[in-house]
């Protein structure tokens, strides 16, 4: 299996909702865009899933997720990601999607070059893919620092 180099902005056509990839497609235009409704639409409204990034560590449940979303999409920073270099792994009732996002995260002056792993898991539900579980790792501990310290206002 060769990795898709040609990245997922979510400004891509939007299609048929059954596949995993404009399932990949909305997450990103609701991310890109804060976009609260697509994103909950993306999302499994489900006690049962899960979301692990490097700065709210894990959530579990669509009203602590949701809450990550409204800050990022209601604070004073941009921030922007892409998806590249991914493999998708699909099954009847659930894919998962492996690879990497690259962005940046901007707030006054100062820009940060994000580079994150990341993965995520959607299930079938009701005939539609629905996002189950997120994990976003940042592997270089100098920009992991410098990201979690302009976000959470921690000293690196």
């Amino acid at each position: 299996m060769h990795p898709a180099q040609e990245a997922i902005t979510g400004k891509e056509k939007q299609g048929d909702s059954s596949s995993p990839y404009q399932a990949l497609v909305q997450f990103y235009g609701a991310f890109n865009s804060g976009n609260m409704q697509m994103m909950s639409e993306n999302w499994a409204q489900s006690d049962e899933i899960a979301m692990d990034n490097p700065l709210g560590g894990i959530k579990r449940g669509w009203s602590e997720i949701r809450s990550v979303y409204e800050r990022i999409f209601s604070g004073p920073a941009e921030v922007y990601v892409e998806y590249f270099d991914y493999t998708i792994h699909e099954t009847t009732e659930m894919f998962y999607a492996v690879g990497r996002e690259r962005g940046y995260f901007r707030l006054g002056g100062e820009e940060i070059t994000l580079a994150i792993r990341t993965s995520r898991i959607f299930q079938k539900i009701d005939g539609f893919w629905r996002q189950v579980h997120h994990h976003g790792s940042i592997e270089n501990p100098q920009l992991l620092a410098r990201y979690q310290s302009a976000v959470l206002g921690k000293k690196p």
